[in-house]
């Protein structure tokens, strides 16, 4: 299979006639730069097509699923610049976001772009009777493509990806508990409802520049739907939650806190923040920052201590939300890593600070001809 580099097949799904311009405009006081756009194309949108900056150069875009076109824009702060759609053949374009399931490792489902990597426990991990109900987190010190190679190396070559061999590895600790950032309903007792491992999953869009899936959990009392959508750039995930019937009265993303750094974490007023210590703390791996921000202002951000400490977990860090049966919950998580993106958590926390911003700002989009 051929990774990098491939042609965007996705772009020749929508295309248009010449002289098409999309004007965006920032209102905030600060830059959008490399910021993924969202733009539903007029129905006169003829094919082939190319995509071009305001100062003429060619920018990459993806369809997705939805028949939207998303692409990467820099806008300046308080200010709009046009993007023009024009006749023509795109560029090849390289695949940054991507993800399959992978089967040949009991039902992974594992994605990335040119930040980090992560995956989801599906049924094959359920049937072991193994327990791990969250997220999972790899690291990256490199944008290319490293999910097809851990994988084989692991399961082939005999090499551990669980070791750093110059482009990050997995150093996370998941278990019972909600790993980076896995929603989950909280009782009017406070106790949290685990999610077990998915039940069902379709990858919706496959790069080059945005991975989304839609994961299934099917269980005797409530049916759970998450859609997760990572873009190339991002160091979050979007994710939209929806439950068919409701156990609790809140709704909580949740990031596990481990008792080698009990106290390394953040609980601001538009998000939250931890800093990991790994597995093998003392092992080089550096600190693996971890993150949630919820659009609103309806989110108690709070650390709650288990009960009983699972392994080396004592703890989560909780977005507890109202909610009620049926409706979309949509927040944003991920990570960064000191050896890779995010060198340090004052910087993590600054990025999560502005993302916060830029969420409840979003560029806006107007199609002139």
């Amino acid at each position: 299979m051929k990774l990098f580099t491939i042609a965007a097949t996705a772009l020749a799904l929508a295309s248009c006639s010449s002289g098409v311009d999309i004007r965006l405009t920032n209102e905030l006081p600060v830059a959008r730069c490399g910021e993924m756009v969202e733009v539903v194309l007029p129905e006169s949108v003829d094919k082939p097509f190319v995509l071009v900056d305001p100062s003429g150069n060619e920018v990459a875009y993806q369809i997705t699923h939805d028949g939207t076109m998303v692409f990467e824009a820099d806008v300046p702060a308080d200010t709009s610049v046009v993007y023009v759609i024009k006749n023509g053949t795109p560029s090849e374009v390289d695949t940054v976001a991507y993800g399959r399931l992978f089967a040949e490792r009991l039902d992974d489902l594992a994605w990335e772009n040119d930040k980090a990597a992560y995956r989801a426990y599906g049924p094959a991990l359920q049937a072991t009777g193994e327990r791990a109900y969250g997220y999972d987190v790899w690291t990256k010190s490199t944008p290319k493509p490293v999910l097809e190679k851990r994988y084989y190396g692991e399961k082939v070559q005999g090499v551990s990806y669980h070791e750093d061999h110059g482009e990050g590895m997995d150093a996370y600790g998941v278990g019972p508990t909600l790993g980076g950032g896995t929603a989950a309903l909280l009782h009017a007792d406070g106790n949290l409802r685990y999610p077990e491992c998915f039940t069902s999953y379709e990858v919706l869009d496959n790069g080059p520049l945005r991975f989304s899936a839609k994961l299934v959990y099917d269980s005797d009392t409530v049916v759970e739907t998450r859609v997760i959508t990572l873009d190339k750039g991002s160091f979050l995930n979007r994710t939209s939650v929806t439950f068919d019937s409701v156990c609790g009265t809140d709704i909580a993303p949740g990031i596990v806190v481990h008792a080698a750094a009990p106290d390394d974490y953040v609980l601001a007023d538009a998000y939250m923040a931890y800093a990991d210590p790994t597995q093998n703390a003392n092992n080089g791996n550096g600190r693996i920052y971890v993150g949630v921000v919820v659009p609103g202002d309806s989110t108690r951000y709070e650390y709650r201590a288990l009960e009983q400490p699972v392994g080396d977990a004592v703890g989560h860090l909780l977005g507890v939300t109202p909610y009620k049966a049926n409706d979309e919950f949509v927040y944003y998580w991920g990570s960064g890593w000191s050896k890779g993106y995010m060198p340090s958590m004052d910087e993590w926390k600054a990025y999560l600070a502005d993302f916060a911003v830029k969420i409840e700002s979003p560029i806006k989009v107007e199609i002139e001809r």
